[in-house]
């Protein structure tokens, strides 16, 4: 039987989560920790992607005590390619939470990516159907892939590469939110706001897509990347997600969910949750858990909706089906 290059890597990585999940990382990893006693998660239903979606994020947001007020905000969507599908963060979503921050006082909303396939991004924009949400004086778009760089020494050490050249415009932000698009994926099991961070990564000197991440370990680049640049809230589009081949070729699932959390890990284990998955299971959430955030449920609070079973798990690839939820 041949075996192609990604079908080889992804079952690499699918032996090495599996067994990861029984076994801890034996080395010292983190200098920092982010954990709190509690972390809060919203689960908001919205049916579809639509002018009242706004309202409802705004309703949202005010859940949490958040002060914005004079600060300058950054939304990261997951905006890799110009695919058709659900393959990229709905522009109607992050143009509704660039508004929704300005009027809760932010004086600065700037939406920047660095797309890990497609090297156009001005492409990668326009497909996803952004450009007349950047209309406003007061929201612009930066592209992450060629921004000017600041080298950073990182603050976990789990993938061996002790710095990174990171952009000027994620460094001088006083307010980081990830905005995945909530998705499988083909190498690390799920994509979503930890994972989505490898866009604050340059491609002009990473490569595409970020090769070096992928050559010193994927769940290892998201821990480092995570830990030097703090992520302060998260906004996570699930109302219609991705699920099998993914973060590219997989199939369309409607969720009907947005995921609103002040906690990366407790954003994620939540989504994983609603996917039907175990979050332990994931090697990055499972890690992450020590010192990004709470992975626990009794550690998240939550503020509005409870997540409950997956009708149906997404479906994963054969390597992956390790990642479902066990029947209790």
């Amino acid at each position: 039987m041949k075996l192609d290059r990604r079908r080889f890597l992804g079952s690499s990585v699918g032996v090495a989560a599996a067994a990861a999940v029984t076994t801890e990382w034996v080395w010292p990893k983190h200098s920092v920790s982010y954990r709190r006693p509690h972390s809060a998660v919203a689960v908001l239903n919205a049916a579809e992607y639509s002018e009242r979606i706004e309202a409802l994020l705004l309703e949202g947001l005010r859940l949490f005590p958040l002060n914005v007020l004079g600060r300058s905000i950054l939304l990261k969507p997951n905006l890799v390619e110009d695919l058709p599908g659900p393959v990229n963060t709905n522009s109607t979503l992050i143009g509704a939470a660039a508004r929704c921050f300005l009027r809760l006082g932010a004086t600065r909303v700037v939406i920047g990516e660095g797309p890990g396939h497609q090297r156009d991004t001005e492409l990668v924009v326009q497909a996803a159907g952004l450009k007349p949400h950047l209309a406003e004086r007061q929201i612009e778009f930066v592209d992450l892939n060629r921004d000017e760089l600041k080298r950073l020494k990182l603050k976990a050490n789990y993938s061996g590469l002790g710095e990174l050249w990171l952009p000027r415009a994620v460094l001088e932000s006083d307010f980081v939110v990830s905005m995945p698009k909530v998705k499988t994926h083909h190498w690390a099991g799920v994509t979503l706001s930890l994972k989505n961070m490898f866009g604050v990564v340059p491609g002009m000197k990473y490569g595409w897509p970020k090769n070096v991440l992928h050559w010193s370990g994927i769940h290892e680049s998201i821990l480092d990347i995570c830990a030097t640049v703090p992520l302060h809230f998260v906004i996570a589009d699930g109302i219609t997600a991705m699920e099998g081949n993914g973060p590219l070729q997989g199939s369309a699932r409607q969720v009907g969910k947005l995921v609103l959390a002040d906690d990366p890990v407790a954003a994620d284990a939540t989504c994983a949750r609603l996917m039907g998955f175990d979050p332990l299971r994931v090697r990055h959430l499972s890690e992450g858990g020590h010192f990004l955030g709470n992975l626990r449920e009794d550690r998240i609070r939550m503020l509005a909706e409870e997540v409950g079973a997956a009708t149906r798990p997404f479906s994963v690839l054969p390597e992956f089906r390790y990642l479902l939820a066990v029947k209790s």
